[in-house]
């Protein structure tokens, strides 16, 4: 019922920033919550955030906590993720998800876009 297009990611040098934009299109009236993985090469998926569309409640895993920040354009249909002091194990694809369940947007998210990835050098 909604289709997923990251952008943004790209090369940047330890202590960076970057933006990833998330752009929603479909069925987008149902207002899904919406969140970010992220996996590493030989590593497991991982959660990194999630926002709750109607109250603007927020989850980030301990180890973007302070770094991240997830945010929307109601208007737009997108939602952002703000990486600051970017680190090499940062390195990953991150991919933007959906789900119009709060409690399944950090677990089993049933939409999932293409990813882009985002390398961190030292």
């Amino acid at each position: 019922q909604v289709q997923l297009v990251e952008s943004g990611g790209g090369l940047v040098q330890a202590g960076g920033s970057l933006r990833l934009s998330c752009a929603a299109s479909g069925r987008t009236n149902r207002r899904y919550h919406m969140g970010w993985f992220r996996q590493a090469p030989g590593k497991e998926r991982e959660f990194v955030a999630a926002f709750r569309w109607s109250s603007g409640i927020t989850y980030y895993a301990e180890s973007v906590k302070g770094r991240f920040t997830i945010s929307r354009d109601n208007a737009k249909n997108t939602v952002y993720l703000q990486m600051n002091s970017l680190k090499p194990e940062d390195t990953a694809v991150y991919y933007c998800v959906a789900d119009d369940i709060w409690s399944e947007v950090a677990g089993n998210p049933d939409y999932w876009g293409q990813g882009t990835q985002v390398t961190v050098s030292s």
